[in-house]
């Protein structure tokens, strides 16, 4: 028995080796830049020394936990802590059910043509970066001089202090940011909606169904699993903060809701030079993701879903 197990594995490896040898780059870059720098997780608990190694670092106050204990005592990092929550929920309030939505409308157009120029359209926002995005919106938005603002006072309005104000401001970065990501993130989802078997529209169409029948009763029910993934990633990333989007929209005005995690650790990591405090909070906030991460799973699976694992 042991004997025939070893030869259909050889025989397999031999038919698939090619297979195996094309994972030995990726797995030797994971390997390489993603697990070997792990091992510096461990300034977070030691006294930074630029001379030493982190291995040779001596072990911070308070049983190595003074970093942390320094970080939430901080005002500032608690701030940027709040801050990181509050854009990221309203990300995912707002944001994450717009590329669905999109993806129905889209699927639902009749003229391939349009359908097509339509995607390429709102594809292209994605390819731009921030530091661009910001620099429409200064010129769209601005309280003076802004293309928007100048049409609403010729129409009698007054200025709208879109990047100004703290809840304006917030409001304009949740909007930009689905501008931004919406048409790219409709890719996966009318990829899922191009699995859901044909048929099914053909017999609902014979049985006298509307459009928003079909899309209530096969088309969300089929993009269900595909929801369910993409959610519990959303979620693996709640605390996860970007730098160039809330740094380029950023102003000293809105300073108050717009400075958050990767801002408050490239202010005090890099520029303070504070690397153990920043390594602490990095630290922190990819422990906190991995729970959200974990805890999405486990209520997807308890509702009758698959997961991610």
């Amino acid at each position: 028995m042991l004997t025939t197990n070893m030869s259909k594995s050889l025989t397999y490896m031999k038919r698939y080796w090619i297979l195996y040898a094309m994972l030995l780059l990726p797995l030797a870059f994971f390997i390489i830049f993603r697990y070997i720098p792990m091992g510096y997780i461990q300034i977070a608990f030691k006294e930074y020394s630029i001379v030493k190694s982190p291995w040779e670092m001596e072990w911070a106050a308070n049983h190595g936990f003074e970093y942390f204990i320094q970080a939430f005592s901080n005002r500032d990092f608690l701030y940027a802590l709040r801050n990181t929550i509050l854009l990221n929920f309203l990300d995912l309030l707002v944001g994450f059910p717009a590329p669905i939505i999109l993806a129905i409308i889209l699927n639902e157009l009749a003229f391939r043509r349009f359908k097509r120029f339509t995607q390429t359209v709102v594809y292209m926002p994605h390819f731009l970066s921030w530091v661009i995005i910001s620099g429409m919106a200064l010129q769209l938005f601005a309280p003076t001089t802004g293309l928007v603002n100048i049409m609403l006072n010729k129409m009698g309005f007054e200025s709208i202090p879109f990047l100004n104000d703290p809840t304006y401001w917030v409001i304009t970065y949740i909007l930009l940011g689905i501008w931004q990501s919406c048409g790219w993130n409709t890719i996966i989802y009318l990829a899922a909606i191009a699995g859901i078997n044909p048929e099914l529209y053909e017999a609902s169409s014979v049985d006298g169904a509307s459009r928003l029948r079909k899309i209530w009763h096969i088309t969300l029910p089929g993009l269900r699993p595909t929801i369910i993934v993409l959610l519990i990633l959303s979620l693996g990333q709640i605390l996860g903060s970007e730098f160039d989007r809330p740094y380029a929209l950023s102003n000293k005005l809105v300073t108050d809701v717009s400075n958050v995690i990767s801002i408050f650790v490239y202010n005090n990591g890099i520029r303070g030079l504070q690397f153990s405090l920043s390594t602490a909070v990095g630290l922190f906030q990819s422990v906190v993701c991995v729970i959200f991460l974990f805890a999405a799973n486990a209520l997807a699976k308890k509702s009758g879903e698959r997961g991610i694992w």
